[in-house]
């Protein structure tokens, strides 16, 4: 059956794996195999200096704290499920988490016409007779339309379904109650003998009505594409040239086009197929769909972004064009479906790499359009409702279903769910995505940038015969720190202001690039020295280890802090990064400050973590060094935006 096809094409299609999650595993894993080792030499090289067991053990394990990046999983899996929080404040429903991290990379946003860019309330615009007579509906003042065009009417009503829901129906059916148009009665009052639904060979709706006052007599309709109509009636090459004349003009206005045909039958003489009455072409309706109002914006977002929208409508090639005209996607040309059938894998990836307009597109032409794409290299983001849309959806790195008007198989197979069938939503979705991966590179770099004076404090005293400075409790208490600012703080950043201005990133890009690892290093390395220096002046100085350890330890508190204020941007100074409100940072740098005074004051706590005396003057040292790292790397952070050569404007 054709259920049974789609169900195989559906199982004969891998959707690709989260890629940030297998990035991640592997760093996990790489640390995970090289800090047991570290961790090994530290003891041994603790027992071999003459320390006990006792504190070789702990330097050992204080080590493998921390370098253990037990805070990657933790961010990504709170990002993907706030992402997913965040998405549907935008009537974006997730069902897979990888499609947030892959709505940063769509290069190439494919959208359906009807309900997505327009607002899916047809109305009836114009009329057209077979004879030229014409009737612009926008333009009628009275209440009931000339009696030349009630057998138009009449018979579009009856093509549509008995309780219509798809707004084509909805409105002939309207209109047929509006204008009081005579044959509405048998709707209401007659009996739906036989339906013939649109199928893939004959775009077109049969309907077979009994009349109420009985007897053998049958009214049959059909209503669809004009060519489809066309064949129905079996009309000559000349009226056919002459209708899909009429059917250019008003397409051209951005009107959907549907061509009406009636016949009759009598019971018991039904063919079985449409092709078999005696169908006599009634004449022409142009449906008006208007715009979204909020379309062309977003369209345009999509251009600054570097997406090209793509429009793929079973509707008529030049209704495609003047709504994509109108929407400002680039309407050059029109490909149609007979087009793409003629046409080999090669030839239709060659069409499809400048082509933005697919017009009368069957299911199955969309699969293919998509996978064309997918072989230009291109990351898709795909739009579909009915379950014939299912593979195309599925095959897309982006499946977005139509919540409003999409079946049960188009959203299970899809990744994202629209709630509102909005095209605007889904601009919104590809913004959220790029700010949730920036946040999220911002994050990665950040606990790059953190394990390295953590781990350089664990070495020190190792390799310099000096009192230990940190220790398992001190390392929890930092990651008691670290992990709410990396996790929480870090996804509440809003977005920088080239967030849509920028081309999609590389599909193949890592988490953290090289630049962006080194930079993340440099910082780590700047506080590593900064800190360092404060415990050994403060040893030297002649501190005992506690104090010095107090000192310290509040320096790389600051540090920490530092860290967070450079990081929360890479395109800005820290001065404009103040301008953006994040509360919740705020309140996780309040809490951490809070309760390091709390063991500094309170002498159970001071004991536990082995802290001495902590002054005025301390308080002074460790904000000047948080001060001092901020202001030294917000310079060479500036610098080493000149040397990237990035935008100016966007460091303002």
């Amino acid at each position: 059956s054709e259920i049974g096809k789609i169900g195989m094409s559906l199982a004969t299609i891998e959707a690709e794996p989260p890629r940030l999650k297998a990035e991640t595993t592997r760093i996990v894993r790489l640390f995970a195999r090289a800090g047991p080792i570290v961790c090994s030499l530290a003891v041994l090289l603790q027992l071999v200096t003459g320390h006990g067991w006792l504190q070789a053990l702990l330097a050992g394990i204080a080590l493998g704290m921390s370098m253990l990046p037990e805070e990657f999983p933790l961010v990504l899996t709170v990002f993907m499920v706030m992402g997913a929080w965040r998405l549907s404040q935008a009537r974006v429903l997730t069902r897979k988490a990888a499609a947030i991290e892959a709505l940063g990379e769509a290069t190439v946003l494919c959208t359906d016409k009807t309900g997505t860019l327009t607002e899916n309330r047809m109305a009836i615009a114009i009329l057209q007779l077979p004879s030229g007579e014409r009737l612009d509906i926008r333009q009628l003042s009275a209440a009931t339309s000339p009696q030349a065009f009630h057998d138009l009417v009449t018979a579009g009503a009856l093509a549509s379904q008995a309780e219509p829901v798809d707004p084509m129906d909805v409105a002939f059916v309207a209109f047929a109650d509006r204008h009081k148009v005579a044959g509405r009665t048998l709707r209401g009052n007659g009996r739906l003998e036989r339906s013939h639904g649109i199928t893939p060979a004959l775009l077109a709706v049969t309907n077979v009505w009994r009349h109420d006052h009985g007897g053998d007599e049958l009214a049959v309709a059909a209503k669809g594409a004009p060519e489809a109509i066309a064949t129905l009636c079996r009309l000559s090459r000349d009226d056919s040239k002459l209708i899909n004349t009429y059917a250019e003009d008003m397409a051209r206005e951005g009107l959907r086009v549907l061509a009406v045909a009636k016949a009759t039958a009598r019971s018991g003489e039904l063919p079985d197929t449409p092709h078999g009455f005696d169908f006599t072409f009634l004449g022409l309706a142009g449906l008006a769909d208007p715009l979204r109002a909020n379309a062309a914006e977003a369209v345009k977002q999509c251009k600054n972004a570097g997406i090209r929208v793509v429009m793929i409508t079973g509707d008529y090639p030049a209704t495609a064009l003047a709504i994509a005209r109108a929407a400002g996607i680039d309407a050059s040309e029109a490909v149609n479906g007979t087009e793409i059938e003629k046409l080999d894998a090669a030839e239709l990836r060659e069409r499809t790499r400048h082509s933005c307009v697919f017009a009368r597109i069957t299911p199955s032409e969309k699969l293919r359009i998509v996978e064309a794409l997918q072989a230009n290299g291109e990351i898709v983001a795909m739009t579909g409702d009915g379950v014939n849309d299912a593979p195309s959806l599925k095959a897309a790195q982006i499946g977005i279903a139509m919540g409003g008007r999409g079946t049960d198989v188009a959203r299970e197979a899809s990744s994202l769910v629209l709630l509102d069938d909005d095209f605007g939503s889904i601009v919104r979705a590809i913004r959220l995505g790029r700010r949730i991966f920036d946040n999220l590179c911002k994050a990665m770099g950040f606990i790059l940038a953190i394990h390295v004076p953590i781990a350089g404090l664990a070495l020190l005293p190792l390799f310099f015969g000096l009192p230990p400075i940190l220790e398992p409790v001190h390392i929890a208490f930092l990651e008691l720190i670290i992990d709410p600012i990396c996790s929480i703080a870090f996804e509440n950043e809003p977005e920088d202001k080239s967030l849509m201005c920028r081309p999609p990133r590389a599909a193949s890009s890592p988490l953290l690039p090289f630049n962006k690892f080194i930079w993340g290093l440099v910082q780590g390395a700047m506080a590593l020295i900064a800190v360092a220096t404060v415990f050994v002046v403060s040893i030297n100085y002649g501190l005992a280890a506690d104090e010095a350890r107090a000192v310290t330890f509040g320096s790389l508190i600051a540090s920490i802090i530092a860290l967070v204020l450079v990081n929360r941007t890479f395109e800005a100074s820290v001065i404009s990064a103040f301008k953006q409100p994040n509360p919740t940072l705020w309140v996780v740098i309040a809490a951490a400050t809070a309760i390091f005074a709390v063991t500094l004051r309170w002498p159970p706590a001071r004991r536990m973590f082995d802290f001495g005396a902590f002054h005025l003057h301390d308080i002074l040292i460790s904000c000047g060094v948080g001060l001092a790292l901020l202001v030294l790397l917000e310079a060479m952070k500036l610098v080493y935006l000149k040397r990237e050569h990035v935008p100016a404007a966007s460091q303002a």
